[in-house]
């Protein structure tokens, strides 16, 4: 039903907008739920995350809130992981076991996260009621994963850090975006706040800035070799994701 498929982009472009997410992982499970094929919703979603990403990157590189230089390691290595996603996707398609497979990586990734979040709500709780201060980490405090090799200096977000997190970063979202049929942001920025210490006024627009080229590159891959893409599909959620 056009209306239903409208309706479901609009409700994901509504969460998206009010919570800064790029809300892949809402729409996908949304449409196989709703009795869209797994393959068909995970590349299509794909599809249109491509679009809503590059709006939301645009903005926020006219406000300079892009590190292209970050963006750059982090495309690179998340078109690689996206390679070996897809190559994953034919493998378990052909084998049967896809649509398994993707609803396990939904359970037990927004599991995960999820747990990890309400854990570390718990915890602010508690500390507030018990009077302690909470004060919020500081960009400049180190942790192990800045004694690594390979230091690179990103001038934009005032980091000179070991170029291995960064790769290893962009290999996972784009490795797990391809075949879940997400932008990752929800992982992306987290790790990129708390783990790298990127400041929090350019992690959205380069996570977004990645996501562009990765979904864009894994859609052209699924559309070409497995024909999974529907246009019509995600030209509605496309109109739907806009109006929310």
């Amino acid at each position: 039903n056009l209306f239903f498929l409208v309706g479901i982009g609009g409700a994901v472009g509504f969460l998206s907008g009010l919570f800064g997410v790029g809300g892949g992982f809402l729409l996908t499970p949304l449409l196989i739920f709703s009795g869209v094929p797994t393959a068909v919703a995970v590349a299509s979603v794909t599809g249109q995350v491509v679009a809503a990403s590059t709006s939301g990157a645009l903005s926020h590189y006219r406000r300079g809130g892009v590190d292209l230089h970050l963006a750059m390691y982090l495309v690179l290595s998340g078109i690689v992981g996206a390679f070996g996603g897809v190559a994953a996707f034919d493998l378990l398609r052909e084998a049967g076991q896809l649509d398994l497979v993707i609803s396990l990586g939904f359970l037990v990734l927004l599991g995960f996260v999820g747990v990890l979040m309400l854990q570390e709500s718990a915890r602010a709780l508690l500390k507030r009621r018990q009077g302690v201060v909470v004060r919020e980490r500081q960009a400049n405090q180190h942790n192990w994963i800045h004694g690594l090799p390979w230091r690179v200096r990103f001038k934009k977000s005032r980091l000179y850090i070991s170029v291995l997190p960064v790769l290893l970063i962009g290999l996972f979202i784009g490795f797990v975006g391809s075949l879940l049929g997400i932008g990752g942001g929800f992982i992306m920025v987290p790790a990129m706040i708390y783990l790298l210490k990127v400041p929090t006024n350019v992690v959205i627009g380069t996570s977004l800035f990645q996501i562009i080229f990765v979904a864009a590159y894994t859609t052209i891959v699924h559309a070409t070799t497995n024909q999974t893409v529907d246009v019509v599909l995600a030209l509605l959620l496309m109109m739907g994701r806009v109006i929310g």
